[in-house]
């Protein structure tokens, strides 16, 4: 397996700028595993394909306004991008300037001080700041849109989805975003059931492996948590017969994550259907390549995900390579809008 394998060529007229209006007229491409079909529907029509005592798994993360313009006490400009926070006042970032070294201090404008505390790796630094950012947020921060978006956004709360709670993400967890309150309604009143997990969104999720081999990437490690409510309605679907079916690779991955913590407290075998969840809160590290065996996910609601990433990797550990692939090129073909603000797929 090469990383080159998961590669393909996007035209840029194919990624998308602004998100679709409203969130539930994107497009749905429609993959089903079993008979190798693709079916082209809009997203609303995904009530179609869920099924009565199914259950959906969305991410209730918020994205925070983490880029943060600031200046040196010499009057040079710098943007700080707030990647995670290790505790009240200490925060990884990515930062933009010259001379950010371990000692620097930033004054945020109609904010607090911040100094570095530690380089990391590439542009990342650790930065301490003088008191909590977060209240600050209104005021000082700013949303950060992928770098492939260039048009700005009209409206902020269009890179939220509708369901978003936990603040703490500095991407949206973005197949989140099709849904209205209308369309979990209808959902509901099938007969499908509804649950949340957290997993806060690190830009290091989008970055593309840059390694021969996907094996020797080092993946990032996100913060996540899988309630005992949450795992209760897992473990009640899967004892009636339903299908757990998870929005956007940041639900999988909590949800496998968890799974994997409990395969070691349970002794049943670590394939098994019947494996029972747990509650799970804590970073995770889960790298999820083909070969791998999905122990909670039945069915996946997904975007359309860069080359060489691995989130790619991970949708083809799902659906299968070249299926994947097969679909990625039909969607070029059919004006498929693509990324954060794209169309969806539903792999069934």
């Amino acid at each position: 397996m090469k990383t080159s394998d998961f590669d393909y060529h996007l035209p840029e007229s194919s990624i998308a700028q602004t998100p679709a209006e409203p969130r539930d007229a994107s497009r749905l491409l429609v993959l089903n595993r079993q008979n190798d079909t693709l079916e082209h529907k809009i997203f609303r029509d995904v009530v179609d394909y869920l099924q009565p005592n199914d259950l959906l798994i969305l991410n209730q993360t918020r994205v925070i306004p983490a880029r943060i313009f600031a200046k040196k006490e010499t009057g040079g400009k710098v943007e700080l991008l707030l990647l995670r926070r290790r505790d009240a006042l200490t925060w990884e970032s990515l930062v933009g300037g010259k001379g950010l070294r371990v000692g620097t201090k930033v004054q945020i404008e109609n904010g607090p001080q911040a100094e570095i505390l530690e380089i990391l790796e590439g542009s990342e630094r650790l930065i301490i700041f003088s008191e909590p950012i977060e209240p600050y947020f209104s005021k000082v921060g700013n949303v950060p849109l992928p770098p492939y978006i260039h048009e700005k956004l009209s409206d902020p709360e269009r890179y939220q989805t509708v369901f978003a709670k936990e603040p703490g993400s500095a991407a949206a967890p973005t197949a989140g975003l099709h849904f209205t309150p209308q369309l979990l309604d209808q959902l509901k009143e099938k007969g499908v059931k509804v649950a949340y997990v957290t997993l806060h969104v690190g830009l290091d999720t989008f970055a593309p492996v840059t390694e021969d081999s996907p094996e020797e990437h080092k993946i990032h490690t996100e913060w996540c948590e899988l309630s005992q409510e949450t795992a209760d309605l897992i473990n009640q679907t899967r004892e009636s017969g339903g299908r757990v079916i998870a929005v956007g690779t940041t639900s999988v991955r909590t949800l496998e994550s968890a799974a994997r913590k409990s395969s070691i407290t349970n002794s049943v075998p670590f394939g098994d259907r019947q494996l029972l969840i747990e509650p799970f809160a804590g970073p995770t590290d889960i790298y999820i390549l083909p070969g791998y065996q999905f122990k909670v996910v039945d069915v996946m609601i997904t975007n359309f995900h860069l080359p060489k990433s691995t989130l790619i990797m991970l949708v083809s550990a799902f659906a299968g390579r070249e299926r994947i692939l097969f679909a990625y090129e039909t969607a070029i073909k059919e004006g498929y809008r693509f990324y954060s603000f794209g169309d969806a797929m539903l792999i069934v």
